[in-house]
């Protein structure tokens, strides 16, 4: 009888021993029969039984791979001690590894995980990591800017594909969604988040999750485990600076920085990652109450905790362990069951359970953890079942993949003005002036941290535009300077190609080295040599459009703020050209909102829409004194949260609350009217924002509880219908404990987080 092609195509990777190997396995008789959660407990209790302390700790030890691509040693440098791939190799052979991530394809796939089932004592298979940030080889817009499409769909669904891509290279688990609530736009981290708001931030985290692992469960080929990072309040750095300090209350956590990943877990995550920064002089790598009680205890979480890259290590230079011995032991002990890079673990562990400072039981329990999670993945049953170098080359950048990355750019541009309708843009009978760093070439695309995917495959802003426009020679580029240094008679060309057109289109902003890990920013500003450009072009007097490129929120100044419009364009990835031309030509109407506030200028930072009053808050209109207001800065954003418009004009009328009454177990429907008296169809994010006027502990002057996109054709009015419970009015009262308090409401229905919408008041009774 002929084998299935599943498993001749596995013979084939394989080799004939490996498949004989891993058939006559310790770890695959014990796992044979894993048909439920106590069978599976039962048989991963016996073959941790059958693992030498060594072996133990080489199943809590994860490694970068030493067989990687130039972009993962890039983004993760490579360590003093890190062996190479034939050392590896042998400390696979050995059991001295559970797994490596950020390797470099299929074929370095097959050949350790062939050595792991093969060659290994157990023939435990290994499990294979990356980050796949914002897609693998088909490069999805940054999260943050994804999450301004204010839909989940769109996230989830890109996240699927990220993870059919990944998976074909032999990928297993995936180091993302980042779910840190980011509210200092100076950390460049921002980028690979959802921004700023609560409500967002959960539901972006709750879609990557259902993207990554898929819903047919994480046994399938084309599901990776999810990790949500960095847990917790990674995001609160401060002064924004990578890896600074976070000295929050537990108030604070709770209400903020806890509940994307309570939604993380609720998607069923399969993992946690703890965050580099510590928490209130506690690193989070060795926070038991972080890790311990409420992961644990409270949350009942069950899955793997790995830490961040060297996080072990970290504990050292934080003060908070003398010595690597000592810090393996913290970071144990504290919940940490996987080390990441350190090598701590496997070096450290072995002693720390023989001196009896570290439980065997501990030991084994984090050891059943990595365990558990290969099993669910369906290591055990088929350590190959992701690696296929045919589905690789085959599922990858893919026609319908490359549509959903243009489709997913599109709702992720965010039109911040537009005065006297410049946009769109004729697709014919006008010249164009393309200028700017960012005008032309195969740079600065697929944005910071992404691994596989290439600027040399992603299409550039000319590109796009010549490919859109009726009459592509009609479009002159120019690049006029430096990202951040000016070009010998840049300038001078860039005056005489705007001077010589009928409309400049002017992009400029940051490189992709700008933003990410690492690069955090004093003063977020469009640099110098920028700056000087777009004086010069705009002193020619022609109509300017602004493209920013950008991983954060910026400060704008001068020539740009005073455009006549401006797209914010992020970093989009592979069909960002081709989805920017879209928008400018109008094959496209603008959707997307902001999910971070632009700030008027740097020292505004942190700024956020879901502040405070404080006890003197300054009235609208001018400053008062002795008021709380900046001496050189409005107390608001240039464009706040939620703001995007579009090419049609959305007026917001008729709200209806009914009684205006909300019971204890009742609800309270709100309507209000959206009327499209603009010349193009538009899609409106209409938002729902709540204040608690008098509360025991002061609250927010608004907050986020629902939006709905809303698509209107001209003339047309459509009704946008919310429903508030009790539930959604919840916060921490004095004793820590969820609350609510009879009183006042103020509600919005509004396009942004400043914008007045229609508002009215009702009470909880």
């Amino acid at each position: 009888m002929r084998p299935p092609s599943s498993i001749s195509r596995r013979a084939w990777l394989m080799g004939a021993g490996a498949v004989v190997a891993w058939a006559s396995s310790p770890a695959r008789a014990l796992m044979a029969q894993m048909d439920g959660s106590a069978a599976a407990s039962t048989d991963l209790n016996a073959l941790i039984a059958r693992m030498t302390v060594e072996e133990k700790a080489g199943q809590v030890t994860l490694m970068a791979a030493a067989w990687a691509g130039g972009a993962a040693n890039a983004l993760n440098p490579t360590s003093p001690s890190r062996a190479s791939f034939r050392q590896q190799m042998d400390d696979v052979r050995r059991g001295h590894v559970g797994g490596v991530f950020n390797g470099n394809g299929a074929e370095m796939a097959r050949q350790m995980q062939t050595m792991a089932v093969e060659k290994s004592r157990l023939k435990i298979p290994l499990i294979f990591a990356a980050d796949v940030i914002h897609g693998f080889r088909t490069v999805f817009p940054m999260p943050l800017a994804e999450a301004g499409s204010f839909d989940p769909e769109l996230a989830e669904r890109t996240a699927r594909i990220a993870a059919i891509e990944a998976t074909a290279a032999g990928i297993d688990w995936n180091f993302a969604p980042m779910v840190d609530i980011a509210r200092d736009q100076r950390w460049g981290r921002g980028i690979e988040g959802a921004g700023e708001d609560v409500l967002l931030s959960r539901i972006m985290a709750d879609a990557r999750v259902r993207g990554f692992q898929g819903r047919a469960g994480l046994a399938a080929p084309d599901a990776m485990a999810a990790c949500a990072k960095h847990f917790a309040a990674y995001g609160a750095a401060e002064g924004g600076l990578d890896y600074n300090s976070v000295d929050v209350s537990e108030r604070t956590l709770r209400e903020v920085y806890f509940p994307p990943f309570q939604a993380a877990l609720d998607a069923q995550a399969a993992t946690i990652m703890a965050s580099f920064n510590e928490l209130s002089g506690v690193p989070a790598t060795a926070n038991h109450w972080l890790l311990s009680d409420v992961l644990r205890d409270e949350w009942h979480f069950d899955g793997l905790v790995v830490s961040d890259y060297t996080g072990d290590m970290e504990l050292i230079a934080h003060g908070f362990a003398a010595d690597a011995r000592e810090a393996t032991k913290l970071a144990f002990l504290a919940g940490v069951d996987m080390s990441m890079q350190s090598g701590f673990y496997m070096e450290h562990l072995p002693d720390l359970v023989k001196s009896g400072e570290v439980p065997m039981a501990r030991l084994d329990q984090a050891v059943r953890r990595v365990l558990a999670l290969k099993a669910k993945l369906g290591l055990f049953d088929d350590p190959f079942r992701r690696i296929d170098p045919s589905r690789e080359k085959t599922l990858v950048r893919t026609p319908a993949h490359l549509e959903v990355a243009r489709d997913a750019a599109r709702r992720s541009i965010v039109l911040l003005k537009n005065e006297d309708d410049l946009l769109p843009l004729p697709r014919q009978g006008k010249t164009i002036a393309l200028i700017g760093p960012f005008a032309q070439g195969q740079r600065d695309l697929v944005g910071p941290w992404n691994v596989y995917g290439t600027d040399a495959d992603a299409i550039d802003l000319l590109t796009g535009m010549r490919a859109v426009a009726a009459d592509p020679d009609a479009i002159v580029a120019v690049d006029g300077s430096g990202v951040d240094k000016p070009i010998r008679g840049g300038i001078e060309a860039a005056v005489a190609a705007a001077q010589a057109a009928d409309i400049v289109v002017l992009a400029v902003g940051e490189s992709q080295t700008m933003s990410g890990e690492a690069q955090s920013r004093t003063d977020i500003v469009i640099p110098a040599p920028q700056m000087a450009l777009a004086e010069a072009v705009a002193a020619t007097g022609k109509p300017m459009v602004v493209l920013l490129r950008h991983g954060r929120a910026l400060a704008l100044h001068g020539a740009v703020k005073d455009a006549q419009a401006i797209l914010a364009t992020w970093f989009l990835g592979s069909m960002s050209g081709m989805a920017t031309a879209d928008i400018l030509f109008g094959l496209a109407s603008p959707s997307a909102r902001l999910p971070c506030s632009f700030p008027y200028e740097s020292g505004q930072e942190p700024l956020y829409y879901a502040h405070k009053n404080t006890g003197r808050p300054n009235p609208p209109g001018p400053r008062v004194a002795y008021k709380a207001h900046y001496r050189d800065a409005p107390n608001a954003a240039l464009y706040p949260f939620g703001h995007g418009l579009t090419y049609g004009e959305i007026v917001y009328s008729a709200i209806d609350m009914g009684t205006g009454r909300l019971s204890a177990d009742g609800e309270l429907t709100v309507t209000a009217t959206l009327r499209n008296s603009g010349r193009h169809e538009a899609t409106e994010v209409a938002q729902l924002y709540v204040q608690d006027i008098t509360a025991s502990i002061t609250r927010p002057v608004r907050e986020l509880k629902a939006f709905q996109r809303v698509t209107i054709k001209p003339g047309e009015s459509r009704e946008v219908r919310f429903t508030i419970r009790r539930e959604e009015l919840l916060f921490l009262g004095q004793d820590m404990q969820p609350t609510v308090e009879p009183g006042k409401f103020r509600l919005w229905i509004a396009p942004s987080a400043q914008a007045e919408g229609v508002s009215d008041i009702f009470t909880l009774a």
